[in-house]
């Protein structure tokens, strides 16, 4: 089944109609039909409690302050104490005031066009900035041995400066990002600290290290911040867990924010189990049902989706030698059934100067068959950034013109740390197409390109990080095919990040 002409990768791993189409390579309120509308009372109940709990934590416990005249002090006057500047807030809660902003420079050499742009000058480059503010106030508050906690927050960003088309125009937003509530039991109950946790509201949540579930919030588009994806919190998320010794059990209720142009109604519920056998070895199998709007995403509507994972340093006496397994299966009845996988061998030479590690690692995401009835794209839903590459492959292909769906990659790569305040690495990627007849019209090659990436992250001053990014990429058989692209691309980045 060809679907290549109706569905397009959108933001975030999000599949969108043409019309719809949005992108957004590192990280969308809508409406919703009827059968789902007794969720549209929920969310708004829930903001409509979660604002005056948090409100009423605050009045419940404030006390006016009254001065007094100091005492005649017949003995002479005494040396003056520097009194601590009260913020106001409660005692009897704990807050925590966290302030992040970032600042980029973004550009490509050739541009993301075909050989040929639409711009008499000639000029192929394509030069755009992006920045965000992000101010949150976080509270707990004692019950016993147990808690209640909760958080607000918003975020700002903007991107300016004549981005190209795929990242959205120049725009800018401020919304709400994190606005929830939650009560875990401390040791209140059994002998295990917080055995039980739940969580409402506008909320973050993921799954592993982002190959399935990592994103919550849209971005690009009429809202900006296409690369910072500095929103992650689920427009809507109820989560339950439970924290026996080293397991974890989760059940979850997730809403996804899509940006205003691209409305999938997109719901997940589902299971989450995690096993810490060791410090360095983690278990996990997840199970997802899927909801969409069926006119708009009607594969993903009803969807099962299966995922096992393993990350893990099984030798005691190498523990320098590590692993990465990660397998999901997905089905959605007679219309569609994918699979897609991953595996990452790392040994970390710790001996050596900088403690370079070295890495490899393959990943298959099956694409759509033609000549089958059904639908065998496996769909990405709302893959995140765990670490460079991952789950963003190539700062130039993964970023901006390939998805986890009808992709293989192979990477290899190396990482140095100097420093404790500096890392940086090189990535070199070999990109092919599983199904090169639903890649693009007239695509017959499975060669899709070569990309090298060159990173660094350097926490040059207390709270501050600068992240830099020099990448080129070669388009192969496939993308000559398909685009019309021949020649290279370039990209490079600067990046400034504050976190207090």
């Amino acid at each position: 089944m060809n679907v290549s002409k109706d569905l397009t990768m959108g933001g975030n791993g999000c599949w969108c109609t043409p019309d719809n189409f949005i992108t957004k390579a590192w990280a969308e309120a809508r409406p919703r039909a009827e059968p789902g509308a007794w969720r549209r009372v929920t969310l708004r109940a829930s903001a409509s409690v979660i604002g005056p709990a948090l409100l009423l934590m605050l009045s419940t416990f404030l006390k006016a302050q009254e001065t007094s005249s100091p005492a005649t002090n017949t003995q002479g006057p005494e040396p003056s104490k520097k009194e601590e500047r009260s913020t106001g807030l409660p005692k009897q809660a704990k807050w925590t005031f966290n302030f992040d902003a970032a600042w980029g420079t973004f550009g490509f050499g050739n541009s993301l066009y075909t050989d040929v742009r639409p711009d008499p000058s000639g000029n192929l480059s394509e030069n755009w900035f992006e920045g965000f503010i992000k101010p949150a106030l976080s509270a707990s508050l004692p019950l016993g041995t147990s808690e209640l906690y909760g958080k607000l927050s918003g975020v700002g960003e903007r991107t300016y400066g004549a981005p190209p088309t795929l990242v959205g125009e120049s725009a800018s937003s401020f919304k709400q990002e994190d606005i929830y509530l939650g009560w875990r039991s401390g040791s209140s109950l059994g002998t295990s600290e917080n055995l039980l946790d739940f969580t409402v509201g506008r909320a973050p949540y993921t799954i592993g290290h982002g190959f399935l579930v990592w994103d919550g919030t849209g971005e690009g588009g009429s809202r900006g911040g296409f690369w910072s994806n500095a929103r992650k919190a689920w427009k809507f998320a109820s989560i339950g867990r439970l924290k026996p010794k080293n397991q974890t059990i989760e059940a979850f209720y997730l809403e996804r924010d899509d940006v205003p142009e691209s409305q999938t109604g997109t719901r997940l519920t589902g299971v989450n189990y995690e096993y810490a056998a060791t410090e360095t070895s983690t278990f996990g199998a997840s199970y997802i049902k899927a909801f969409a709007r069926p006119n708009v995403l009607p594969n993903r509507d009803g969807m099962n989706a299966f995922n096992l994972r393993a990350y893990t340093a099984p030798i005691p006496k190498l523990s320098d030698l590590s692993f990465e397994l990660e397998y999901a299966h997905e089905e959605n009845h007679k219309h569609m059934h994918s699979t897609a996988w991953t595996a990452l061998g790392a040994y970390q030479l710790n001996k050596l100067p900088w403690e370079p590690t070295l890495s490899y690692r393959y990943a298959f995401f099956e694409g759509d068959n033609p000549s089958t009835p059904q639908n065998e794209a496996f769909d990405p839903l709302f893959l995140g950034f765990y670490d460079w590459g991952t789950w963003w492959q190539g700062e130039i292909a993964g970023e901006y013109f390939l998805a986890n769906s009808n992709s293989i990659s192979h990477q290899a790569r190396i990482h140095m740390s100097p420093t404790d305040k500096l890392g940086w690495g090189i990535m070199g990627y070999w990109f092919h197409i599983d199904q090169p007849g639903t890649f693009g019209p007239g695509t017959t090659s499975s060669d899709a390109a070569f990309e090298f990436d060159s990173y660094a992250d350097w926490k040059f001053y207390k709270n501050f990080t600068l992240s830099l990014i020099a990448a080129f990429a070669d388009p192969h058989k496939a993308v000559q095919q398909s685009y019309n692209r021949t020649s290279h691309f370039s990209y490079g980045m600067v990046y400034i990040a504050y976190s207090f």
